[in-house]
């Protein structure tokens, strides 16, 4: 244990003497409070005697209090009282207790323990969160600490347990559902992993109604519905029949969690929606470095925890999982139908519902989707590659920053792009990384043909459209990105769209529309609306946007600039409704 990670004021052998276990700080994840900002967390909070055995956080229970060691140690284990018990972390005086679930009101992933008797220092999460909006500097460690903690769990194949076959579509489903949500969690491969068997055996469970999830040796899901797991797991789930809100979110990329910020901190009664997971494309991003602000980039993943935590900040409401299934206009309102019956009504709608990268259609693709054919490149895939070779096809960003982080964990990566160049559609900054890296090989004028293997990939074929030239490629993993279509679906009929399924805003959505409509309200089609006055598009969703990350912020930003107008220009004399609601919280982790 170096000296930077013990309390200042303390020798470092002082701690060390003290908690001889105690994990060291090698990601920066466990952070040691220094002398004057325990001060202040003890002016707000209660201390008291912490015996050996006492449970703090339980596994699967909403953590409602933070906690910080004072002295004596606090064990953090998975499995607590299972015979798959083990031992995850000891933190000593000093350090804090919790991770991103803390923040976000999700379930523990794991058990807080006292290990070594002592004291502890106990807060509510509103005692917490009324300091950390005075002290940033505190409210940054304690962030920062989260997001790496959470990190952390991920990889360790912490939390819940997916039982299924690596052939089963539902399987595939409910890992994506999960990795998407960066819940923490460990699959098991109904087809090669001997533990399946003792699983089933323990359960009284036969291999035909798997998938399973099995939650702290007590829980059992056959099969459950995205839903379900998002319930079970504490993620936000959906609230109907809050009357007319002020605005509706649909889609929680960048565009839209940038709308939810600057609505809610703007007084707008917001709700967002999301089918799958915050975040959008960006979310599985390995490392995103031309984002404003971040010189070092940063992941899709924490952007996304960061971005969703300041939406809380405010007051917004982020649901899901929540198919949008119709739009439709009704006493001046808009409400939008769900997959599952639901139904929401707004004044105003933003819709943010983004791309999904086009599914690559060869002989020998579509059986491998999910176990050697992936459409994002997150810590899950890259740690199912191993030591082997992989491929990655696109001439795009996403496609370039999936090959630099493969790169790290792969011995090669090839990159099979269709163009003659890089150049059309990639950054230079990627590109110069690519050209530069030992374990990366680009093939410009390259297509897959093929994919071969029973079941796991085992190589594809790939031809050279310059000589015609066929040949195999021995990779046990392929990752696609290869453009995307829009979201748009469900909003067939209901509003303009382009030749590709985009939504048209401004000029363009006007010339669709009949001019008696844009007559009756007195002005002209504004920049970001859509064919139906009220409804915004922003982001990838739609028509002409840049595919950026940044600039998909800032279309979401600038679209509640136009939902303020909208509302002002509807809004009658007298009508209280207008105006913006007193957001509900007020609860910081970023100043």
């Amino acid at each position: 244990m170096s000296g930077d990670e013990t309390r200042p004021g303390t020798a470092p052998h002082e701690v060390e003497d003290s908690v001889p276990f105690e994990t060291p700080d090698t990601y920066g994840a466990y952070p040691r409070l220094s002398d004057d900002q325990l001060a202040r967390l003890a002016q707000h909070g209660r201390r008291r005697a912490a015996a050996a055995g006492d449970v703090l956080i339980r596994e699967g229970e909403r953590c409602e209090t933070f906690y910080v060691v004072l002295s004596g140690s606090i064990a953090v284990v998975e499995g607590y009282g299972t015979p798959e018990e083990r031992l995850l972390r000891v933190h000593g005086p000093g350090r804090f207790i919790g991770e991103l679930g803390l923040l976000n009101g999700q379930v523990a992933f794991y058990t807080a323990q006292v290990r070594d008797p002592g004291e502890i220092l106990a807060l509510s999460m509103d005692q917490l969160r009324d300091l950390v909006i005075r002290d940033s500097t505190l409210g940054d460690a304690v962030l920062r600490a989260c997001l790496g903690r959470r990190a952390l769990l991920v990889g360790q194949g912490a939390g819940f347990r997916i039982i299924g076959s690596r052939y089963s579509p539902d399987t595939r489903r409910l890992r994506e559902f999960a990795a998407r949500n960066r819940l923490p969690h460990r699959w098991i491969d109904l087809e090669t992993d001997q533990e399946a068997e003792a699983l089933l055996s323990r359960f009284g469970v036969g291999p035909e109604e798997t998938p399973l999830v099995i939650w702290r040796d007590t829980t059992l899901l056959r099969n459950p519905s995205n839903a379900e797991l998002a319930r079970l797991m504490g993620l936000p789930s959906l609230e109907t029949g809050q009357g007319h809100g002020d605005l509706l979110i649909v889609g929680s990329g960048p565009a839209g969690l940038a709308a939810a910020v600057n609505a809610a901190s703007e007084g707008l009664d917001t709700t967002v929606v999301e089918v799958m997971a915050t975040g959008g494309q960006a979310g599985t991003s390995s490392r995103i470095e031309n984002c404003f602000g971040f010189p070092s980039g940063i992941s899709g993943a924490e952007l996304t925890d960061r971005a969703v935590l300041q939406a809380d900040k405010f007051g917004a409401r982020i649901s899901l999982p929540a198919e949008a299934a119709r739009l439709e206009r009704r006493d001046g309102h808009y409400a939008v139908g769900f997959a599952d019956g639901s139904e929401i009504t707004a004044r105003t709608v933003v819709l943010a519902t983004g791309a999904r990268y086009r599914r690559l259609h060869a002989p020998g693709i579509e059986p491998l989707e999910g176990t050697g054919v992936h459409y994002s490149a997150t810590v899950y895939e890259a740690q199912q590659c191993g030591a082997d070779p992989v491929a990655v096809v696109g001439g795009g960003n996403s496609a370039g920053q999936a090959v630099l982080f493969l790169a790290g964990y792969a011995p090669q990566v090839y990159l099979l792009v269709r163009g003659p160049s890089l150049d059309a559609h990639m950054s230079r900054y990627l590109i110069d990384q690519i050209e530069r890296h030992p374990r990366v090989r680009v093939m410009l004028h390259t297509e897959v043909t093929e994919a071969h293997g029973d079941k796991a990939l085992e190589a594809v074929t790939v031809v050279d459209h310059r000589t015609g030239e066929h040949r195999d490629l021995a990779v046990r993993a392929l990752f696609v990105f290869t453009g995307a279509n829009p979201h748009t679906q469900w909003l067939s009929g209901a509003l303009a769209l382009d030749a590709r399924g985009y939504v048209l805003t401004g000029a363009e959505a006007q010339a669709c529309s009949v001019p008696e409509l844009w007559q009756s309200q007195g002005r002209d089609c504004l920049t970001l609306e859509t064919s139906l006055p009220g409804v915004f598009a922003a982001g990838d969703v739609r028509s002409g946007s840049v595919k950026r990350v940044a600039s998909a912020v800032g279309e979401g930003a600038m679209s509640i600039h136009f939902v303020h107008r909208y509302l002002g220009h509807t809004a009658a004399p007298g009508n209280t409704d207008s105006s913006p609601h007193t957001r509900p919280k007020e609860s910081a982790w970023l100043a």
